[in-house]
C-alpha cells in the first residue's frame, strides 16, 4: 500500500491529503471545524488494513491553504469531488465525517449523489439554533482578534470530555487544535453561524450511518437522532463519546464503520 501525505491544487484552494491506496473504492474521511486529517490517526489503526482510506485537510484547516473569507457548505462539500476528479477516483465512495465533517459529508451526498454509495455521519452539525448565532460570530471575532488560545480551555470543556482519554492523546488534541489559523477558523465559525440544512436533508438518497454521542454537550444526542428522522435512508447507533468521536472512541468509531461498511 501506498501511504505519504500530499498536496494538490485544485485551482479554488489547495489541499493536504493522505491516501492509503488498496483495490476498493477509498473511504473519504471529513474531518470537523478546527480538526485536520491526523484527527482519523486513531480510527485508522483500527480500520482493516485492506480497505483504502481517503483523508484530507479541508481548506482553512491543517496544513490545505487557509481562508480569507467563509467557505461556504457547497464549497465544502465540492472540494470531495474536486479531490477525487484530480486522483481519477470516478466510481461512488464512501464518506465518513464527524461533527461539521458530517455536514458536509451530508451535503456532499445531496449535491452528487452518483459519487457518493454511502454516509457516516458522526454528531452531525447540520444547523445552528438562532439564538446562539450571535454568540458564535461574536465567538469567531474574538478567535480573530486574540488567537485560538483564549478560548481554547472554554471550548474544549464542553466539547472534549477529559476522562475519555488519556492525559497524552488529550494534550496531543489540545495542542493540534491550539495549531490552528485564528483568521481560518473564525471564517469557518462565520458560516457555522448560518448553517442550516434542513431543507437538503431529505435529498440524500444514500445509505446513512448516524452516529450519536451520548457525551457531547455541544451537539447532544437528540440532534442526531433528528438529523436520523429528516433522512429517508438513515439508520441510528449511540456511543458514549463526546463532539471529537474519532479522536475520543476510536475503536469503537472504527468498529460502526466497518460494521455498517463492510469491504
Amino acid at each position: 500500500m501506498n501511504l505519504r501525505t500530499q498536496w494538490i491544487d485544485l485551482d479554488e484552494t489547495a489541499l493536504r491529503f493522505e491516501w492509503r491506496r488498496a483495490q476498493d473504492a477509498p473511504l473519504v474521511l471529513v474531518h470537523e471545524l478546527g480538526g485536520s486529517l491526523n484527527n482519523w490517526d486513531r480510527v485508522l489503526d483500527h480500520l482493516e488494513t485492506a480497505r483504502s482510506v481517503l483523508r484530507y485537510d479541508a481548506r482553512g484547516c491543517g496544513m490545505s491553504e487557509k481562508l480569507r473569507a467563509a467557505p461556504g457548505l457547497a464549497a465544502l462539500a465540492d472540494d470531495i469531488v474536486r479531490l477525487l476528479d484530480a486522483l481519477g477516483i470516478d466510481e461512488p465512495v464512501p464518506l465518513a465525517g464527524c461533527a461539521l465533517g458530517g455536514a458536509v459529508a451530508l451535503a456532499c451526498a445531496a449535491r452528487h449523489p452518483a459519487r457518493v454509495a454511502a454516509v457516516v455521519a458522526m454528531t452531525p452539525v447540520t444547523d445552528v439554533a438562532s439564538e446562539r448565532r450571535a454568540g458564535l460570530l461574536a465567538l469567531a471575532d474574538r478567535v480573530a482578534r486574540e488567537g485560538m488560545r483564549v478560548v481554547a480551555d472554554g471550548l474544549l470543556s464542553v466539547s472534549f470530555p477529559r476522562e475519555l482519554v488519556d492525559a497524552q492523546v488529550y494534550d496531543e488534541f489540545r495542542a493540534r487544535w491550539l495549531a490552528n489559523d485564528p483568521d481560518s477558523f473564525a471564517w469557518q465559525y462565520r458560516m457555522l453561524a448560518q448553517l442550516d440544512m434542513r431543507v437538503l436533508l431529505p435529498r440524500v438518497r444514500c445509505p446513512v450511518l448516524v452516529v450519536a454521542a451520548e457525551k457531547d454537550a455541544l451537539r447532544p444526542a437528540a440532534l442526531s437522532e433528528a438529523v436520523a428522522g429528516a433522512l429517508p435512508h438513515a439508520k441510528l447507533v449511540r456511543l458514549a463519546a463526546g463532539h471529537f468521536m474519532p479522536v475520543q472512541a476510536a475503536p469503537e468509531v472504527a468498529a460502526a464503520i466497518q460494521e455498517f461498511l463492510p469491504i
